[in-house]
């Protein structure tokens, strides 16, 4: 038996029957898409969401870059087993996907974009939008997408959908090998009526795997651990995708093992654990990297270990060897690691049971991880509640607001630091960071995609000034969806993080100031007279403007409890001559410009030098 569909509708019907199924349960797959029509999406997808309102929920986006962060967001928060498709027009609203696509795919999170494409059949040639290209006359502007998608196709007949789009979910359920999924359409394809066998419009299960070690491989890992004197875990988003923090727990308390963890791995046991030691690596707490530094044996679990990680290769010590647990091979062999290649719940289970009770003689952490909350309260701390609060203090407050029911998200500017360094996170979930893609402008849709994956809960986008002009259009998305949002904006009138790597690195803080120029090209005078609380006003956000420290409380508590969209516009004092955050524990890589005539950058590769000295390659 056959049904006779265009394509779009083959296709919106195809996703709305696809289910994953992890532990026994079973839930659908793609919930819901994003889009903004044009023409190459608006009669063929666009027609098909009409025909279909029962199947496929829609979403409203403002712009195609955020529609893909929100549609991250909601992978993030569903642990990868529920996603939301993306489809624009061809031309710009095409193109507009790459960051967003490149940012799931860095981020192993799964998306399906749906791009119009040019005409198949080319009853004109060139049509509106068409980049022609001299030397291949079926390429368009989507091939930009082949490089930040796990699976790209292009269909350009009816029949071809049938393979494409199983080849498509089987990508986005892997979790070995998901990101972004791309399947360019045609806008004449479709449009395009066929008959589709029922058998492709029926339900289906994709179960999401949880491999188990090669004894061998677990062997070596076992012998690696039994063998170790100082012995420590860094644990990455893997062990949260996998949802491995029971497991882990069971691991670091049988074994005795401290456990850092990455951005997308913090909160993987709360912060008050006793074997939590903190972020590790150039934004890692000191206790963390102390250990790192004395460390024989590093077991990473579900991390990449990239360069924020193990601090642009400075912070292992030479003879350190690495025990790699993760569920893709390319991962389980970084740093010439043992691979251990599973699923991080798996795997860490069949380590605790290997171990049979095998515990370390390590040196304890306690009064190390003590100094730091500390010196972690030090820095919230405002003595004066009638003054103007520093970024940190306003991280400060918050912490005194939240439960584990909150969700942070952030994702670039200097915040990632604080957050990983200071936060306290309380839950799983709570702490929700981008920090691979470490994408500008991510928060306010993200924030948008975690609130329907997560109704009911408080979720928070923190952004700087320079992150919030980026992309703030999605604020009238949260609006029309009716989402409590809360964003917070910190005013600090420029780029505060690369203002400060810029210092360090002798740029002078060039071009980081929104400030005049001057004749000189420098930047002088007063911050522009810009109000980003206006404009978060004028796009539908209820915004509160609190001036002191003791106004920001009642601000940031009046906004967790609201059910509308809400701003806390924050004009923040710098921390030149108040208590600031603890500076970085550890190096990151960032090349000097190795001749100059000017001191700073002189000064710069000469403290440059001496650290990349310290680099080891574990080969």
């Amino acid at each position: 038996m056959s049904v006779r569909l265009t394509v779009a509708q083959a296709l919106v019907r195809f996703l709305a029957a696809q289910h994953t199924e992890r532990d026994g349960v079973r839930q659908r797959l793609i919930t819901a898409t994003w889009g903004i029509f044009g023409h190459g999406n608006v009669a063929g997808i666009g027609q098909a969401l009409v025909e279909y309102p029962d199947l496929m929920p829609y979403h409203q986006g403002r712009n195609e870059q955020a529609m893909v962060h929100a549609a991250v967001g909601y992978a993030r928060q569903s642990n990868r087993l529920r996603a939301h498709a993306v489809t624009t027009s061809i031309g710009p609203g095409a193109t507009n996907l790459v960051t967003g696509a490149a940012l799931a795919t860095v981020n192993r999170l799964p998306v399906l974009l749906l791009p119009g494409d040019t005409f198949a059949t080319r009853p004109a040639d060139p049509v509106l939008q068409q980049l022609e290209v001299p030397y291949a006359g079926e390429m368009s502007v989507n091939d930009c997408l082949r490089p930040v998608s796990r699976y790209f196709d292009r269909v350009t007949r009816p029949e071809a959908l049938v393979p494409a789009a199983l080849a498509a979910v089987r990508v986005l359920t892997d979790p070995a090998d998901t990101g972004a999924v791309t399947l360019a359409l045609p806008q004449d394809v479709q449009a395009e009526a066929y008959d589709w066998p029922e058998e492709f419009l029926a339900e289906r299960t994709w179960t999401v795997r949880r491999p188990r070690p090669d004894e061998a491989e677990l062997d070596a890992a076992v012998q690696a651990i039994r063998t170790a004197r100082r012995p420590m875990i860094i644990a990455g988003g893997g062990v949260r995708y996998s949802a491995a923090q029971d497991a882990l727990n069971a691991l670091a308390r049988s074994a005795g093992l401290p456990v850092a963890t990455t951005q997308a791995g913090k909160g993987v046991l709360p912060w008050d654990h006793p074997c939590d030691v903190g972020g590790i690596g150039h934004t890692g707490t000191q206790t963390a990297d102390a250990l790192a530094r004395t460390s024989d044996l590093i077991i990473g679990v579900g991390t990449r270990l990239t360069d924020f990680t193990t601090a642009s290769g400075t912070l292992f010590r030479p003879d350190t060897r690495l025990v790699n647990l993760n569920i893709t091979a390319f991962d389980a062999h970084k740093q010439a690691a043992l691979p251990l290649v599973a699923d991080a719940r798996a795997g860490l289970e069949a380590l605790t049971e290997a171990l049979g009770g095998h515990r370390q003689d390590t040196v304890r952490w306690e009064s190390s991880k003590r100094e730091w909350q500390e010196r972690t309260d030090a820095a919230y701390a405002a003595p004066d509640p009638r003054a103007r609060p520093t970024q940190v203090q306003v991280l400060g407050v918050l912490d005194t607001l939240v439960d584990g029911s909150d969700i942070l998200i952030n994702a670039a500017g200097s915040l990632p630091g604080d957050l990983h360094k200071l936060w306290r996170a309380r839950s799983g979930d709570q702490y929700h960071v981008e920090y691979g893609y470490s994408c500008m402008g991510y928060e306010i849709p993200a924030a948008i995609g975690v609130a329907l994956a997560a109704p009911g809960r408080p979720v928070w986008a923190l952004v700087g000034d320079g992150t919030y002009l980026m992309n703030p259009t999605e604020i009238v998305t949260a609006v029309q969806e009716r989402l409590p949002i809360k964003l917070v904006i910190l005013q600090n009138h420029g780029y505060a993080s690369i203002g400060g790597l810029s210092e360090a690195v002798g740029a002078e803080r060039f071009g980081t100031d929104y400030r005049h120029r001057d004749a000189f090209g420098g930047f002088t005078g007063p911050p522009l007279p810009v109000d980003l609380g206006a404009n978060a006003a004028s796009l539908g956000m209820r915004v509160l403007r609190p001036r002191t420290v003791r106004d920001l409380r009642e601000a940031l508590a009046a906004a967790r409890t609201a059910t509308v969209p809400t701003c806390v516009y924050v004009e923040t004092e710098t921390p030149d001559t108040v208590s600031g955050p603890p500076p970085a524990q550890a190096w990151w890589d960032v090349p000097v410009a190795e001749t100059s005539t000017r001191p700073s950058a002189v000064k710069a590769r000469e403290e440059y030098d001496r650290h990349v000295t310290a680099r080891r390659r574990h080969l």
